[in-house]
Order: structure tokens, then sequence, then C-alpha cells
């Protein structure tokens, strides 16, 4: 590795903008599962690996999934090499889950939307299970690039997206909160241009020249994101959403 390329290494590790994204949503799914009362009964929703069951010791966990996607897919885009369905409790449909009316306290639903043919047809199914009163947590991307394919049908939602579609269907004006901002996401992208590059255009590589033009624009990034005033309302990673049903 010549010098230039460490020096370019070392200054973007000290430049974290971009590099936020999965940190901060686990961290607000865990406080909102924490501030749960304990004894609630709840639905993890197209639960996958479960990461979140960790954090539900004090609740009645219940895990539900398609149980279709083996972490190859159909090799398009980006995919997850490998996935475990072994431990779910009830493998159906999201929009038919075979619990009875008003079964559950709360409804976890952690980046699946974007996996749904029709998420509104999930939203009536979780207003179906959730008892009067009961929670749902959503996190879903505001703008995602092809993942777990051929199950990603929609690059993701804004925040009119759920304000419609909850309160249509049987939930309070939901509390939502963004995840990151334009600058931060433009970021994110820059730092994967070498990769895809890799990939994408004949293993093509960024030249020293370019990694430094990739540097300076990311200090440029991190500059706009501490000066940034609302830009999330343009683009962000994601939504954090929370709703109650009526």
């Amino acid at each position: 590795m010549s010098n230039v390329r460490r020096l370019f290494n070392l200054m973007a590790r000290g430049n974290k903008v971009g590099t936020m994204n999965e940190s901060t949503r686990k961290t607000w799914v865990e406080r909102a599962l924490k501030e749960l009362p304990p004894g609630l009964r709840l639905l993890d929703a197209g639960a996958g690996e479960q990461q979140y069951k960790k954090n539900c010791c004090h609740l009645n966990y219940v895990s539900q999934d398609f149980a279709q996607y083996n972490g190859m897919g159909d090799s398009v885009g980006l995919q997850m090499g490998g996935w475990n369905n072994s431990n779910l409790d009830i493998i159906s449909d999201i929009t038919n889950i075979p619990e009875k009316d008003s079964s559950f306290d709360v409804i976890m639903c952690t980046e699946v939307f974007e996996h749904l043919p029709d998420p509104v047809a999930a939203i009536r199914e979780f207003s179906r299970l959730l008892k009067s009163g009961g929670e749902l947590i959503i996190t879903a991307p505001f703008c995602s690039l092809t993942h777990f394919a051929p199950y990603h049908f929609c690059t993701g939602f804004n925040s009119y997206f759920y304000v419609e579609n909850l309160q249509k269907n049987g939930f309070k004006s939901p509390t939502i909160e963004h995840n990151g901002n334009y600058f931060e996401y433009i970021a994110q992208e820059i730092r994967r241009v070498e990769d895809v590059a890799l990939r994408y255009c004949d293993k093509s590589r960024v030249r020293i020249i370019e990694r430094i033009a990739i540097w300076v624009i990311l200090g440029m990034l991190r500059r706009m994101t501490r000066k940034d005033n609302g830009s999330r309302d343009v683009l962000s990673f994601g939504l954090h959403v929370r709703a109650k049903k009526i």
C-alpha cells in the first residue's frame, strides 16, 4: 500500500459521516423496546434472523416471517450470503398471519416494508392483530439500493406514506423520526463507490487522485451535516415510526 493510500485511509477513518445508518437505527429500536412494560405480547413481523429478540426478554416475544429468503436470493444487488430462518415461531405471509384479532399488545416491523409487494395490506393486518391502544413500531428506508432480491419491491417510504396509511387503518397520528439527512445519505453512497465499481465496472479500482477527491467530498459533507437545518425532508437513510392503535 502506497503512502498516499495509507494517508487517505487514515483520513477517511477520522471522518464518520455516512457511516451511522445501521447503528442509529439499532439504538432507536432497542430504546423503543426497553420502554415497553414487561409482559406485553409482541409480534416481530418479518423477523428474519430475529436480531432484536435479545432485547425482548421482558416481553412475550413471537416471531413471524415468510422464510423464503436464503441469503443468496437471485444474486442481483446486495445479498447477505447466508440467512437463518430456522427459529421462527410463525411461518406465513405477513398479510395473513394465523393469529386471532387483537392478539398482540405490540407489533414491531423493522426494515421489512421495502420487501413487501403490498405494504399497505401489511398495515391492515397489523391493525387487525393489535389490541386497542396497542403500539406499532416500524423502521424502513427512505431510500435503498436493491437488496435481498428478488424480494425487493420498493426503494423506500417517506413520512406522507405513514401518515396517510396508518390513519386510514385505525391508528392515531404517528410519531416519526428521521435517521440521518441528505448529506449523510450521499456520504454513505460515496463510500460505496469502490465496491460497486469493482463489481460492475470490470474490476475497475478507484485511483489515488480519485481517493483524494472522495476524501475532500466527505469532508465537505461532514461540514454540511454539521450545519444542516432540515435536509432530512429531502432525503435520509430511513424513518423510525411509532403509532398507537385507536
